[in-house]
């Protein structure tokens, strides 16, 4: 998969090309299809396929102030769309100054003179240019003047009839169900980021931990998870089952919030790797312990726990 971030220097070898447009946070199920319809397009018509989306997210241009909410920073969202089998990925960066492009300049300029895009395939709800005053039907009343195709798809529903969206999965880490944030991205929701030295009190009770910062992740429910974890080294990356905490630490009279993962069967240094971290389920909600030894009893219980949860279930990472 080629990253490409200006549209005026796209290679000829890459133009004529379906185009899935939007935001993809999350790069969830319903996301899946409008990539899905794109790839289809693509072989159909014999071009290549490629994925346009922004960085950073327009609302963190827009509203500044709003707590971290980005399920997928742009390392993580490049992986998993190289995971789809596209053939390109183009970043828009996303500023004022492209903010202020009418729906008519990101047609006529983006899409048409700089991408050369032949087939644009977008949710049936996206939104796009200055005050996102362009709409699925503005696309497709230029279509046939400007030469490309238009395919709109319909949100994507599970079996009860919700719809798949980056709102769901949001809304289910904050309640403390990453399974169900699962269910809606079709995989484990993952973090990751380099690990930082912490106080190593962990050490001192037999259980080490590695320490990451969310910086711009949406922030999951406080409290104790299992999940696996793994040094990021791509396709060799090896994955070990774990225990978690995230949160304040009030045992220790923490306040600031941070995500402590320990590795089971694990033995190496950590410190400065790039660490990849799979929620798959919640155990507990963090809270204060009556000294070390009560904090030391209460992980190994919460490790058994994960052991237990995590044996013999599948999941790709």
């Amino acid at each position: 998969m080629r990253i490409f971030r200006h549209y005026d220097e796209i290679p000829s070898a890459f133009r004529n090309s379906v185009i899935a447009l939007g935001n993809f946070d999350g790069v969830h199920r319903g996301h899946h299809a409008v990539i899905a319809a794109a790839m289809l397009r693509a072989a159909q018509d014999g071009v290549p396929v490629g994925v346009m989306t922004f960085e950073p997210h327009p609302r963190r241009l827009f509203q500044p102030l709003l707590p971290p909410f980005t399920l997928t920073p742009f390392r993580t969202k490049a992986r998993h769309m190289e995971a789809l089998d596209i053939d390109f990925l183009y970043i828009q960066h996303f500023d004022l100054d492209f903010a202020a492009k009418t729906a008519a300049d990101f047609v006529e300029e983006v899409l048409v003179d700089g991408l050369g895009v032949s087939h644009v395939v977008v949710g049936s709800d996206y939104h796009f240019g200055h005050k996102r005053g362009g709409t699925v039907e503005y696309l497709q009343s230029r279509s046939v003047a400007l030469g490309y195709g238009v395919t709109s798809v319909d949100p994507v529903r599970d079996d009860m009839g919700e719809v798949f969206s980056s709102t769901r999965v949001r809304d289910a880490l904050a309640a403390g169900d990453p399974c169900e944030a699962s269910r809606v991205l079709g995989r484990p929701w993952e973090v990751e980021g380099r690990v930082e030295q912490g106080d190593q009190r962990g050490r001192t009770i037999g259980f080490p931990t590695a320490n990451i910062a969310l910086g711009d992740y949406v922030r999951p429910a406080i409290g104790v998870y299992a999940v696996r974890a793994g040094v990021d080294k791509g396709v060799d990356t090896q994955w070990h089952d774990g225990v978690a905490n995230y949160g304040r630490r009030p045992t220790f009279n923490k306040t600031d919030e941070l995500l402590e993962v320990h590795l089971f069967d694990f033995n190496g240094d950590l410190y400065g790797e790039h660490l990849r971290i799979q929620f798959i389920d919640f155990l507990r909600p963090e809270r204060r312990f009556n000294g070390l030894d009560a904090l030391k009893a209460q992980i190994i219980t919460d490790a058994e726990d994960a052991r237990r949860l995590l044996a013999g279930r599948s999941i790709s990472p």
